[in-house]
Order: structure tokens, then sequence, then C-alpha cells
């Protein structure tokens, strides 16, 4: 899956991250929330990134940034709620321009569909696509989102440009099987699945490809009959 990382946007404004002063200073935060991102720790990281954004001034318009780095790092963590309350402190913020905007939109609809509220993530979807309809996930995201709306005509369709724009990324081939089995064409969702598994064969889109065509019905072969014997 593709996401959006602003830690690397914000690393200029921190020390070094082998040497986080131990100073509660947002600079000293970032560093640590930078330093628990690398180590995989999402949740470190989102809570840093979180307090770097109250410790800092509210003229500061990389606040905003900060708020957007908390969330984004809270869903890696599997916290939507929270991932949703600093989102919207973020948009409600003039600091973030252009495509930061419309990846904190994005995040926020990400937000709201794990939390069930799938009429606010196809909102704030429409709001991101304004800024960013270039980014194949948002694509990718919008047939899921489709899926769970029972929406076929939708989820086609944004699968289309998203295979248009990344035809071999894993993830987006992944979820094209997805939809075409969700839209009853087994053929086209065993093809799907088949070069998502090859496209990661050792990782777990690769798996999960793999469990989805053992669940699909055993491709029937057919033979013809030999011809009578005219005898």
């Amino acid at each position: 899956m593709i996401v959006i990382v602003l830690a690397a946007a914000l690393a200029s404004a921190a020390p070094a991250a082998d040497r986080c002063p131990e100073l509660i200073t947002p600079e000293a935060l970032i560093c640590r929330a930078i330093q628990a991102q690398a180590a995989g720790n999402e949740e470190v990281a989102a809570q840093s990134f979180d307090e770097a954004a109250n410790a800092s001034p509210d003229s500061d318009p990389g606040r905003a940034r900060l708020f957007a780095a908390a969330g984004n790092m809270w869903l890696a963590a599997g916290q939507p709620g929270k991932a949703a309350v600093d989102l919207d402190k973020a948009l409600a913020m003039p600091g973030l321009v252009a495509e930061q905007h419309g990846e904190a939109l994005l995040d926020r609809a990400r937000a709201a569909e794990a939390q069930g509220d799938l009429t606010t993530a196809r909102a704030k979807l429409t709001e991101a696509a304004a800024t960013i309809s270039d980014d194949p996930f948002l694509w990718y995201f919008s047939a899921a989102l489709a899926v769970r709306e029972n929406d076929a005509a939708t989820a086609q369709s944004a699968i289309n440009k998203a295979l248009s724009m990344a035809p071999t990324d894993a993830s987006i081939l992944f979820e094209a099987g997805h939809v075409a089995h969700f839209t009853g064409d087994e053929v086209g969702a065993r093809d799907y699945w088949q070069r998502a598994a090859e496209r990661d064969p050792h990782g777990p889109i690769g798996k999960a490809a793999r469990d989805a065509i053992a669940l699909l019905p055993v491709p029937l072969t057919v033979k013809a009959d030999p011809a009578p014997s005219r005898n």
C-alpha cells in the first residue's frame, strides 16, 4: 500500500536521529519521531509528532504538517480514531498546501473508512481528488471503498484508473482481483491475483493473493467426447 510519509519533509528541522537531544522541544520531538518511524514503531512516532505539534507556536505553519504526520502514523499504528483527531487539526490549519492538503484528506478518508464512516470517507476522498488525482493510491482506495459501498460501477472505474497509473503494483493488482470477484468475474479475479502473487512472491500481498486464489472454485477443464464409432 502507498502511504504518505511527511517525516522526510520535516527531517531538516530536527537533529540527526541517532543523537536526539533529551530536551522537550519541537525539534527534539521531531527527531524522536523520525527515529521511531525508521525503527518501525509507528505508535511512538505518532505520539512524538503529536507532541511536537503541540509544543510548536500557534503561528508556526509547520504545526499542520506535524499533525498530518501524526495522523499518518496513527493510521499505520492501527488507531484511526486518534488519526482522525490529528488530521482534523491539520486540515483546519493553513500550513498544508497543494498535494500536502490532498494527502491529508486522503488519510482522513482512510481514517473514516477504518471507523466504518463510509459517508465521510467518500466525501474526504472526493475533496482529495481535486489536488492528487494523479496518485494511484487515491484510486486504489476509492475502489476498495466502493466495494464496501456496494457500488460496482465506481469500483470498476476507480481500479481501472489505478491500473492505468501503476499496472505492476502488487497492491493495486490485488485490489483489482477483489473488484473483479466483487463484480462476478472469477476468471479476471484469478488472473489479477496470480499477477499480484508474482509481483510479491515472498511478501504479505503475495500470500494474500495466493490465499484468495485458493478460495476460488477449481476451473473446469472441458474435454470433447470422442466421436462415436461408425463400425
